[in-house]
């Protein structure tokens, strides 16, 4: 749901060091890419292995899994109310969910897809167009809470309403990058940047400058440019962006309302928040707490951080003379 992008800002001097005979050699990182999840992703790391076909296995896996766009796949399975085992990976993403949709109490919701495609953002209309009947009828369906997990000898598996629809497009990518943070480790790779869509997450350093991580937030354009608002450092980190300045619609009255539906209320989001960059340990979470904060605004968040100190946010927003301006929250980095 998230088309805001990250801008990676990767340095290409190379330090040295002598080798025997008075050779140089070049310290380089291994720079592998590709589409996945319907965007794209790219691995940057310490080791001379080429982890294509096992970064392609993991992908195909994980899209098994959780992948609303594959009609065989486990949640079509689930949301077509198949009786369906799920693997690891669906579980450690729906057990966050259900977490994180205590913990903002209900900003964040997967149950809420339904509602969002009924709004059919990403058409090439943008104007507030889905009557009232049709919003108050999928809500019946919608919230988490509607979605007990179910332990037996057979596996890990889910009951749910029959007309409740379960997706994990917000918390999806980052989960993909920490499975293959997670993969490299197991390699012995201790340095490395994935990314997944603008989500991210880094371990140890760049090798070839010997430095920390950089990578660059967006600066908010509506003309479809892309530049850098501010470049930062990161170690041991990951760090998720939601942006509603691509991704918005507009009333009558020029009133803007965020791609991010509100769970409570089915509708989008009015807001002057033009994106929420979250840091934390790992980009699953970061990934959902970044769309949460969206939809509960500024005052809410603020509040909220207040007994989330691991949670590092970084907002930028227009103020009441259009204005943009920037709030950092739990010592984002400078």
């Amino acid at each position: 749901m998230k088309q805001l992008s990250i801008v990676l800002i990767l340095i290409v001097l190379y330090s040295c060091k002598e080798a025997p005979k008075n050779e140089v050699l070049e310290i380089e990182n291994t720079k592998l890419s590709g589409p996945v999840f319907g965007t794209a992703y790219s691995a940057i790391y310490d080791s001379e292995i080429n982890y294509t076909k096992q970064f392609d296995s993991l992908f195909a896996v994980m899209n098994q899994s959780m992948s609303t766009y594959i009609p065989d796949s486990d949640i079509s399975k689930l949301n077509r109310n198949e009786d369906v085992i799920l693997d690891q990976h669906f579980a450690k993403v729906f057990l966050t969910s259900i977490e994180i949709f205590k913990t903002t109490e209900g900003a964040f919701d997967p149950t809420i897809g339904n509602v969002v495609n009924a709004w059919s953002f990403g058409a090439d209309k943008n104007k507030i167009l889905t009557d009232s009947t049709t919003i108050d009828s999928l809500m019946r369906f919608v919230g988490l809470d509607k979605v007990y997990p179910i332990y037996d000898k057979s596996g890990f598996k889910l009951n749910k309403s029959k007309g409740t629809y379960l997706e994990f497009n917000a918390i999806a990518k980052g989960y993909g990058v920490d499975v293959i943070v997670e993969f490299l480790k197991s390699k012995g790779v201790e340095n490395c940047l994935v990314e997944i869509g603008g989500e991210i997450r880094v371990r140890g350093k760049n090798i070839e400058k010997d430095t920390p991580w950089r990578v660059g937030l967006d600066e908010p354009r509506f003309d479809g440019g892309q530049s850098v608002y501010k470049a930062i450092s990161l170690k041991d980190e990951a760090m998720a962006t939601s942006g509603t300045y691509r991704k918005f619609k507009t009333d009558n009255n020029g009133n803007r309302y965020a791609h991010i539906i509100n769970a409570k209320t089915g509708y989008p989001t009015k807001t002057n928040i033009l994106s929420v960059s979250v840091i934390t340990e790992d980009c699953m979470t970061a990934d959902a707490y970044a769309t949460a904060f969206q939809a509960m605004g500024i005052e809410k968040v603020k509040t909220f951080l207040n007994s989330y100190p691991e949670l590092k946010v970084f907002i930028i927003f227009e103020n009441d003379t259009n204005e943009i301006e920037t709030l950092n929250l739990n010592n984002f980095p400078e």
